[in-house]
């Protein structure tokens, strides 16, 4: 089966409605219609690049130029985490921990998938690896945000609290538990739901993009499948690592609560202390 073609006036149409809902927002003045016009602009334009950028590299189809456009996706999926913090931790930290949280589940997943599970030759394919490492990313990023933005947003809300728990001479591993478990939990239930609703409620991505390129759905059914669990356990480890990792650094070495390492996202940086 052949993919249908789409014009860039059929997109065209497409843009219409968006600027219709952001005529509507305006009208309710809530305030959304320059984002949503900049967010359209800027989906067109970020697209239309990387369509662009992975024409040449599956002509290329070199390691080197693999790695270093997963290399750039990290560290933009990082640059995204910080900025979706209420509260982040100061020098740089919530990046820090959110790019090596990620890097150590995503990559290892994708890498895992592709050599034991998928086997392209090489493994290293660009039509595999990118797509799968872009979902794993993507998905990973907002665990990771998810968590550390309910671990920060609570401890500073609830720092009076942690802070009697340790002068009544628990540790700072108990004294932050429940919100660690809290932080975590926050981070698995987007992907949770996803599992949940897929098939019933929804058709994932990946499945919609194979049946629509002509794939038998049992094929696409079968990849949904592997890209689902793999999303999953990165999410999970990513999460786990970014919120231990965070909430160790809200402590010192003598067990003290740090809520100075802290700033509203809205703060100028300040350095680390």
């Amino acid at each position: 089966m052949n993919v249908i073609e789409l014009s860039w006036w059929e997109l065209g149409l497409a843009a219409l409605l968006v600027l219709a809902l952001a005529a509507c927002a305006h009208w309710a003045r809530l305030g959304m219609s320059t984002s949503l016009i900049v967010a359209a602009v800027r989906t067109v334009v970020q697209l239309a690049l990387v369509g662009l950028v992975l024409e040449v590299l599956f002509s290329v189809a070199a390691l080197q130029w693999v790695a270093l456009m997963a290399c750039v996706m990290l560290l933009v999926a990082g640059r995204e985490v910080m900025a979706r913090q209420k509260r982040r931790l100061v020098g740089g930290w919530t990046f820090g921990i959110g790019t090596l949280s990620m890097f150590l589940s995503s990559f290892t997943v994708t890498i895992l998938a592709l050599v034991v599970v998928i086997g392209p030759e090489p493994w290293y394919t660009p039509q595999y690896a990118i797509p799968l490492l872009g979902m794993m990313l993507g998905n990973t990023m907002t665990g990771v945000a998810l968590g550390l933005d309910r671990l920060t947003d609570t401890v500073w809300r609830q720092r009076a609290v942690i802070e009697a728990r340790l002068m009544l001479g628990e540790s700072w591993n108990e004294a932050i538990a429940d919100i660690r478990r809290d932080a975590i939990r926050s981070g698995l239930i987007p992907i949770v739901n996803a599992m949940a609703a897929a098939g019933v409620v929804s058709l994932p991505g990946m499945m919609t993009g194979q049946i629509l390129a002509g794939s038998p759905p049992a094929l696409a059914v079968k990849y949904q499948i592997l890209v689902m669990f793999a999303i999953t356990v990165g999410t999970g480890f990513g999460t786990l690592a970014a919120v231990a990792a965070g909430s160790r650094r809200l402590f010192d070495e003598r067990e003290r609560l740090r809520v100075d390492r802290l700033t509203a996202a809205t703060d100028a940086n300040n350095g680390a202390r």
